[in-house]
């Protein structure tokens, strides 16, 4: 339902082969808290929106961009203050390979690492992770925060418009969407 939302209503850079609905029921059954919280599932979206449009100017990862961006905030067992969920998270997505995630050994430490660390405040020289770490940064607006530059790696999430977008689409629900039927 959320995917063919998303791939209706949204032109992105890529088609993913990661992204699947299957994938994306398996990991909502994994979430115990709020799919309608502030880091439930249009979260996850937004953040895979997001990273799709920086991998496509930052030559990221795509692979490593969509599985962060399904998994970062997973394991989470507080909305608020849960300073292990990124550990959890990095351990849940090395538990998958195999199953639901076919990344190779690069691929997968980048995918660990940016999921351990993304809410730290860090920047990377490893343009993957930080494409990660800037796509989750970008979806700040819902709650109330304006992404901060200092805190982004990469040129494309830096742009003041890119920001701009990005801010806009945190403050919105999918289902409120203009261009929605």
């Amino acid at each position: 339902m959320f995917l063919d939302l998303l791939d209706r209503t949204l032109e992105l850079p890529s088609k993913s082969k990661v992204v699947t609905q299957r994938y994306l029921d398996f990991l909502t059954h994994q979430y115990q808290l709020s799919h309608n919280g502030m880091h439930g599932i249009e979260h996850w979206l937004r953040v895979l929106i997001n990273g799709r449009l920086i991998a496509a100017q930052s030559g990221a990862d795509i692979e490593v961009v969509e599985h962060f961006s399904l998994l970062h905030d997973v394991q989470r067992q507080d909305e608020y203050r849960d300073i292990q969920h990124g550990n959890r998270a990095a351990d849940f997505a090395a538990s998958l390979l195999g199953d639901w995630i076919h990344l190779n050994s690069t691929q997968m430490y980048q995918l660990t690492e940016a999921c351990r660390y993304h809410s730290m405040g860090r920047l990377s020289k490893d343009v993957t992770i930080q494409s990660c770490w800037d796509a989750d940064r970008l979806d700040l607006g819902r709650v109330g925060e304006k992404p901060n530059p200092t805190y982004l790696g990469n040129k494309a999430a830096r742009d003041p418009e890119f920001i701009k977008s990005a801010l806009h689409r945190s403050k919105n629900r999918f289902v409120n969407y203009q261009f929605l039927e």
